[in-house]
């Protein structure tokens, strides 16, 4: 990697990164003597020629502005540290914003969730390369580091241009100044790459906990949590290296065509290719997925393979005899719809079964996401309702057949897809969130008729928000059951064994199905 810049190429522009550049035309190169012809008599220096010369490396040659893709992606970390926004949020308007092309935002992406997934081991080679505490940095500068030092360690970018870009990016956003510190720190980085960082930094170190960690760049105590929640769905622990690392890849884009209502030939035709799990699913390369007219419709969704499961799941499972279990005239209950996509998915599969479905979702704004998620449905099929869900049991006790609880969980299944989550949870939440948990489910067990079915279901395979919260609310009740929730999946997959159920509950793997880590339970409430 070159330590005196040149053409920036690839992306945005020319110049160099580099701290100090090389000897100009005029004599003056870094550490040269002055020329003493530009001096007068009195020993004071002339005003320089009107022409000058430079090498790339002269200052007023390097970068000065910021190249959109990257301007997105430092928006991003910015919004993500600033405001606690959603990464997966804020980019689709940024892209629309700056006007980039479908290269251009495709580098914007990768740069930005890649920058997001890799924070912790980024962090800790720029620990070795400042002379300050990161927590001293500000964090705008922070960010801009963690951006380049993902181009340099991560990207196909050439280093000079990395360098030079970042520098840039940061002269034209965060000023002069900094773009000097940030350059000299990123010259450092560039120094070895990831493999090599990562020996020097775990070469001391013992503690599998802290290498897994700093390798695979996730907190400690994810690392931990990860590791019992594959024992207690009864994988080996031997997993979680396979585990940590299929969090760190890009995932691939799931799409869904409404079962009755949408079509995915458009998507086919620009390039996906048939879903191997579950039936009506895509992967998409990705790209400007809103060019698709099914898309813009809505009968035609983005929505991971995982959730189309569970979803397809809790409309499959045979009720028994007496309860309408072909579906026709049943109600379905979403008892947490937001922002809608199982709800839409559901209201399609009700349509197709003649049941309606009720969504509940107690934020306003996001009961609007559900309505406008479910718009692709005919309207008589459901309806929405704004209101706690813990209510709906006493309000409407008995009343459903099969109910849904997509539980407020610590997303621990989804960091793939919102890679600001893992340093963005503690483990305060899991404490926080157990008590809703078993309250929500408490309330759909009370709204569900005898003879019904409620889903429980979490995007976390966390013990404490799954296996835990299922066992204290069946512990204290004999007119509940648990029927064979991985059964029922591989009845509703393409391949017919899934290898997901353990003990009558179910969980889905990253590594393993490709899928979030969505965790399912049926209970049935006995006639």
């Amino acid at each position: 990697m070159s330590e005196s810049g040149g053409n920036a190429g690839g992306r945005g522009g020319s110049g160099s990164g580099a701290a100090g550049g090389g000897q100009n035309n005029s004599g003056r190169g870094k550490g040269g003597p002055r020329d003493s012809s530009q001096r007068n008599a009195q020993g004071r220096e002339r005003n320089r020629p009107s022409q000058r010369s430079f090498t790339e490396n002269a200052p007023a040659q390097r970068t000065r502005r910021a190249d959109p893709a990257r301007l997105v992606a430092f928006e991003v970390l910015r919004a993500v540290a600033a405001e606690d926004a959603y990464a997966n949020l804020v980019l689709p308007s940024r892209i629309r914003h700056h006007g980039l092309d479908k290269r251009d935002a495709g580098f914007a992406t990768e740069l930005s969730y890649g920058a997001l997934r890799g924070q912790g081991t980024y962090d800790a080679i720029l620990a070795r390369c400042v002379d300050r505490p990161l927590d001293q940095l500000d964090p705008a500068i922070l960010d801009a580091l963690r951006i380049g030092t993902h181009q340099l360690l991560a990207m196909r970018v050439p280093a000079h241009a990395a360098l030079d870009q970042t520098v840039g990016l940061a002269r034209a956003v965060i000023g002069a100044g900094p773009s000097a510190l940030i350059n000299a720190v990123l010259r450092k980085v560039s120094a070895h790459t990831l493999e090599e960082w990562l020996e020097l930094l775990l070469s001391d170190e013992t503690d599998e906990t802290r290498i897994a960690s700093i390798r695979y760049a996730h907190p400690e105590w994810i690392v931990r949590a990860l590791r019992q929640s594959l024992v207690a769905h009864g994988r080996s622990v031997s997993e979680i290296n396979d585990l940590l690392d299929a969090d760190n890849a890009a995932p691939v884009v799931n799409l869904v065509a409404l079962p009755g209502l949408g079509s995915l030939d458009e998507a086919l035709e620009g390039g996906a290719t048939p879903g191997e799990l579950v039936e009506g699913s895509a992967l998409s390369s990705g790209g400007d997925l809103g060019r698709l007219a099914s898309v813009r419709e809505g009968s035609t969704r983005v929505q991971d393979v995982g959730s189309q499961l569970v979803a397809r799941a809790m409309a499959a499972v045979d009720l028994g005899t007496g309860t309408g279990s072909d579906g026709a005239g049943e109600r379905w209950l979403d008892l947490c719809a937001g922002p809608g996509g199982k709800a839409a998915l559901l209201g399609a599969l009700a349509r197709q079964q003649g049941a309606t479905l009720l969504a509940n979702e107690p934020a306003p704004h996001r009961a609007k996401l559900v309505r406008q998620a479910l718009a692709a449905v005919p309207h008589e099929i459901w309806h929405v309702r704004t209101g706690d869900g813990r209510e709906v049991g006493t309000e409407m006790a008995e009343s459903f057949d099969r109910v849904l609880v997509d539980a407020p969980c610590t997303g621990l299944g989804a960091l793939r897809r919102r890679p600001e989550s893992r340093w963005r949870r503690t483990p305060k939440d899991l404490t926080d969130l157990g008590p809703l948990q078993r309250e929500l489910l408490k309330s759909a067990l009370a709204a569900v008729k005898p003879g019904g079915v409620v889903a429980y279901v979490t995007c976390s395979p966390h013990p404490a928000e799954t296996t835990a919260v299922v066992s204290d609310v069946l512990r204290k009740r004999d007119d509940l059951e648990l029927i064979d929730a991985g059964a029922v999946l591989d009845g509703v997959s393409l391949t017919g064994h899934l290898d997901a159920g353990h003990e009558h509950t179910a969980q889905l793997w990253p590594h393993i199905h490709s899928t979030d880590a969505m965790f399912l339970a049926l209970i049935r409430k006995k006639a």
